[in-house]
Order: C-alpha cells, then structure tokens, then sequence
C-alpha cells in the first residue's frame, strides 16, 4: 500500500509542470554507510545539493519557481538503464546563504548571492554487476544564462555512479565541498581554488566537461530518463563545456582543482567541473562525478573621484562651530578618505557617511579630500567652507480671520554676521514683499503656505515654511420677509459658532441661530456671527408687517431692462405654501407657471419678448389659517 502511495505521489509530482527558473547548478554523491549481511544490501546516504538565486524573484510569470521545491524525486538505474524503484523522494535538510562580496578600493562593488539546498535520504541496494546510476533531472535553469541558448527552457542532469561488483560497490564518491558565491571582474583574473573531497582517498583528475540538460525531453519537468547520460545543453558559439566563458586567457582548471583565467564579458556562465575517482591500487576508474556552478561575471570598472561641494556654507541655527562635510566621491568598497584642512588638522575616514569637523573659530577655511591615498587610483578635490553658523529664521504670526489683516513679523536672527534681505512667499498668487514686517487681509478662509527666505553677507540663504489656517464666518441671516400682523417667524442664521440679534424685541431668545419672531411692525434685526478663532461678521433681515392673510399683485410692469418695476411678481402675506402661480394670453395659453414669488415672471416667452398685451393670471395657497385662497387677475405688460 505504501509503495503504491509512493508511486503515485511521483507521478503526480513528474507531470506537474513548473519551470525552475532559479535552479542555476547542483551535485548530487552518495556515502556507503553500512551493509546487512542478511538482506546482502549496502545502505547508501544520498546527497542532492540544488543551487539558486536568491535574490530571484519570479513576479506574475505562470509557472514559475523562486524558491526551492520540497521533495525532490530522484531515480535509480542499473548500468543497462534499468529502473530499479519507483522514483525516491528526497527532502530539504539544510539550507545555507552564500554571499560574497568584492572588497576592493580601486573597484566598483558588487555582491553574488546564492543559496544552496541539501536534500539527504538512504536507499538500500544489493550490489551488482556494472552497479547503479542515481539520478535528478528537472527542468529549468537560470534564466538569461550568457552561454546557453534559452536557458530558461534548458533542462539540468545530475547523476552519481556507484560501482559494481566487479570494482567496489562500498565506494564513497568524491564531491565537492566548497559552496561559495564567487564574485568576478571582468577584465581581472581570478584564481579560485575548487578542489573535491574523497573520503576513500582516491586519486582524482579534473576537467572542464559539458552541462547535462534534463532528458531526452526538453522542458519537462522532471524527467525520468535513463542513462547514459549524454544529452547537451545547447552552448552559444564560442561557448562550450571546455571553454564555457572566453577569456584572456580563458578559464582553466589544473590537476588539483584551480580554477583560474581572466573573463572578458560580463554575464551569468554556467561552468561543469567533473572529477574523476581512481582506485589508487588497481587504477580502475570508479566514476566521474560533475557539479554545475554559476559564475557571474560583473564589470567591476570604477573610475574614482574625490567630490565634496566646491563651497559650504555653515548656516545651522546654533553657534556651533563644528561643520558636517558631505562626502559625493565615487570609489571602490574598501576606499579611504583622507581630509585636509587649512585649520592645519587631517583626519583619515573610511566610509562616505558625513563627515564632521570642529573648527578652532569662525573664518574662510579650505578642504582637501583625497580618495585612496598612496594607491594607483587615486584622486582628490580641494573646496571652500564659509564657518559663519548661528542664523536662526523665523516668523510669528498675530491673526487668523478673513476679516481683519493678518501680520507677519520676522524674527531671524544671525550670530556671525548681517541680515542682508528677505522675501516674503504669503501663499497668494503674484504676491510677495521683503519688509521686516507684512499686513495681508485674505480673500477667503482656509489653508496657505507662508515661506520667509533670509540671505545674509556671509553667503547664508536659508528659508522655513509654516502652514497658516485663515479662519472665516459666513454669517447669514436669512432672506428678507414680509408677514402678516400675528404671523410668527422662525429664523434660521448660519455661518459661525455663536449668534447675537439685535434689538432683542419680539424675539424668543437673541442669543442663539434660530430664535422664533413675534412681533407686528415693520423691524431690521443685525445678526453678529463669531467662532472660537474670535473671528466676527455681520448681517441683516428685514420684515414688513400687512394687513393678511392676502396677496399683493401690481397690475402692469415694464420688462424693459430699466432696473425698475422689470419683473411680475406676486406679495404673499401670510401665505405658508403655494400650489401654483400661473400666467396665460387672452387665447388661454399658458405662458409662464412658478411658485417663486421673489423671481416672478420676466416678461417672456419661450426666451424671446412677450407683446405688449393684457394677460391673465391665477394663484392658489393656504394661509396661515390653513385656509384655501384662490385669486385672480390681470396685469398689462408695457414697454
């Protein structure tokens, strides 16, 4: 049961499609850890290390991997290609960061980082003739590879061999034991010491061999196919497994394992390193092991420049004589900066972080820096420093009402020298000034920007900036009203916080926004509106007291743009709704219907001039009483 479940879990996992796009090398070696006597099967540690990128990310790409898969299959073959078992899943062990970063004062920095997975499991096999193949195969590489076709779309083989019967089936397999991100320059060479272990002690041979891709299938996932194991990734011209990068001279490895050569092109190269094992006493060959690696190759060129500002001005606040010098040069990742200054002091840093210096006194000074002092790539800048501190900017504001002038009133101060002028930025449009002190009355309330910008002899131009509220009220008293005697009105004023009328007769309570009116002659109440920011306005209602409930209408107007008598309006007194108003010619056509009695009826028709005639008008409401009042009439329209 558990082997059917084993089975298919594998298959599951092979015809899953997903690209690997982070798997940029690997091994995979076995270790003979013990032999039953009973079963005759020798127990056999198995090790598959799968490299990435780490700083890999994948994004929206369907499909794609940026991490390490957890299991693994593996597979295992005889000599003739023969699967022994459903394919063996192997699990992650441990996981490691590798990262290296090149540390040198003449070149640029740059930083590989990779990650290495281990997958760890024992399998038990009786030794035989011609022996076994354990093999992982899987597509696909790291993308973008400088000496592969679509690497993308490559697949990857690795394989280990144990020995038959007719050599040494309790062989333990070289491998590599170095895992390192090696940083390289183009255009510098590099030397790299890439040896393998063997813990049997056999003699071992080195060679630049050809990458393995994934099966006999490009991009299947992974592929179960049996050996020998000959299929090549496809190499882009001049590329190939002995010359996988170029160079000048191009990378070599000798009899022990160094790796060495100088890269010409900057890329990511894979690079295979095969080893093979001998038997120290008989000289068979017990198998060649191979590892893929990523070398990235960086341009590394850095053209080193001392810059530091021609001239600095010290205007800080304080009257501290210290100054902070920025450091702008471009250099290596282990450059030193040397300081020199007229003070007679020199002091030597060794990061671009600001640097600070104390000055004896106030005064013109010079500075000197030089990067990478005594080395070939080397340079320097000299620059002027002002040591003139103790300019303090600032403003008070007394004010904060649309209705009144706001003052602005500067109160900058400079310890080492003169106020030479200001400017004035009040958050308006076209509207600046330079005196000392500045009246403005805003237009309007809300939120403006008010910046000072103070210049002093000493070279000083410095600036602060405060965010201003101007507040407003809108007072509002209500529309003038026109009531019959005994009519009670309820007013209704915005625009603040706190209300006042004036006079107090006939009003329910003059301090608040909605007072109730009794009264029966003719009045003009003022309305005084505040808020809390003590800002005050003013505003005024009128009401005419009639004889009513009634409607006063004219009987003729003269809509002739004179501003006199322009517009046919009806007086309610004591009316509380209106059902209509409306407006007819003597051919019973109605011309005009509203129940605005303030706009009234503008003398036209459909937007042109009605003629000079009479016409017929009709109004229904109800009264204060509740009561039903229909009237009619005429009006004469004149020109």
């Amino acid at each position: 049961m558990s082997k059917l479940l084993l089975l298919t879990i594998c298959c599951c996992l092979i015809h899953v499609i997903a690209v690997a796009y982070h798997i940029i090398g690997g091994e995979i070696y076995y270790q003979t850890v013990g032999y039953n006597a009973i079963s005759g099967q020798y127990r056999y540690l198995v090790t598959l290390k799968l490299y990435r990128d780490a700083d890999f990310t994948c994004g929206d790409r369907q499909g794609c991997l940026d991490r390490f898969e957890n299991p693994v299959p593996i597979n295992i073959y005889t000599a003739d290609g023969m699967r022994t078992t459903p394919s063996i899943l192997l699990y992650i062990q441990e996981t490691r960061s590798l990262r290296d970063t090149l540390k040198n004062p003449c070149l640029a920095p740059q930083t590989q980082h990779l990650a290495v997975a281990f997958y760890r499991d024992t399998v038990d096999l009786a030794p035989r003739y011609g022996g076994y193949y354990i093999a992982y195969q899987r597509c696909c590489r790291g993308e973008k590879l400088a000496n592969i076709y679509s690497s993308e779309q490559e697949g990857s083989t690795y394989y280990t061999v144990i020995p038959g019967t007719e050599s040494r089936p309790n062989n333990n397999s070289a491998y590599f034991s170095k895992d390192v991100g090696i940083v390289i320059c183009a255009d510098f060479p590099f030397r790299y010491d890439y040896a393998a272990t063997d813990p049997d002690g056999d003699s071992l041979t080195y060679s630049l061999c050809s990458a393995l891709t994934g099966g006999s299938a490009r991009n299947e996932s992974n592929a179960t196919t049996p050996p020998p194991y000959d299929d090549l990734v496809r190499y882009i011209p001049p590329y190939s497994g002995a010359n996988p990068m170029g160079g000048s001279p191009q990378i070599t490895i000798d009899s022990h394992g160094m790796l060495t050569g100088t890269p010409n092109r900057p890329g990511k190269f894979v690079v295979s390193v095969c080893v093979s094992e001998y038997d120290r006493v008989t000289g068979r060959l017990l198998g060649t092991h191979h590892k893929d690696i990523l070398l990235t190759v960086f341009s590394c060129k850095t053209t080193v420049r001392a810059n530091l500002p021609d001239v600095l001005n010290n205007c800080t606040d304080t009257a501290d004589l210290r100054v902070a010098i920025p450091n702008f040069s471009n250099a290596g990742f282990t450059s030193s900066y040397y300081w020199s200054f007229s003070d007679g002091t020199d002091t030597t840093t060794y990061d671009k972080a600001i640097f600070y210096h104390q000055f004896p006194d106030t005064g013109r000074y010079t500075v000197k820096l030089v990067v990478n002092r005594g080395l070939p790539c080397v340079d320097s800048s000299t620059g002027i420093i002002n040591n003139y501190p103790g300019l303090r900017v600032g403003f008070t504001v007394d004010g904060l009402c649309r209705e009144r002038p706001v003052v602005f009133e500067d109160t900058s101060s400079y310890v080492y020298g003169q106020i030479t002028s200001r400017h004035w930025d009040l958050g308006l449009p076209n509207l600046t000034a330079g005196s000392q002190r500045v009246a403005l009355q805003y237009p309007e309330g809300g939120m403006y920007t008010i910046t000072l910008t103070i210049d002093t002899d000493k070279g000083c131009n410095k600036s602060v900036t405060q965010q201003l509220r101007i507040y407003e009220v809108k007072p509002f008293a209500g529309n003038d009203t026109i009531l019959a005697r005994g009519q009670l009105l309820p007013l209704q004023a915005s625009g603040g916080e706190f209300y006042e009328w004036q006079p107090a007769l006939g009003l329910s309570n003059n301090g608040i926004a909605n007072p109730v009116v009794n009264w029966h002659e003719d009045i003009q109440y003022l309305l005084r509106v505040s808020n809390s920011q003590g800002c005050v306005g003013y505003d005024t209602i009128n009401i005419k007291y009639y004889l009513g409930p009634d409607v006063y209408i004219p009987n003729a107007f003269s809509p002739n743009g004179d501003g006199m008598n322009d517009r046919f309006r009806f007086i309610p007194v004591g009316f509380v709704s209106y059902d209509f108003f409306r407006i007819y010619n003597r051919w019973g056509e109605e011309i005009h219907a509203s129940i605005d009695f303030r706009n009234g009826w503008d003398g036209t028709i459909r937007g042109r001039p009605a003629p000079v005639d009479t016409y017929i008008w009709i109004l229904r409401g109800k009264d204060l009483n509740g009561q039903t009042i229909l009237r009619k009439g005429t009006v004469t329209l004149v020109r």
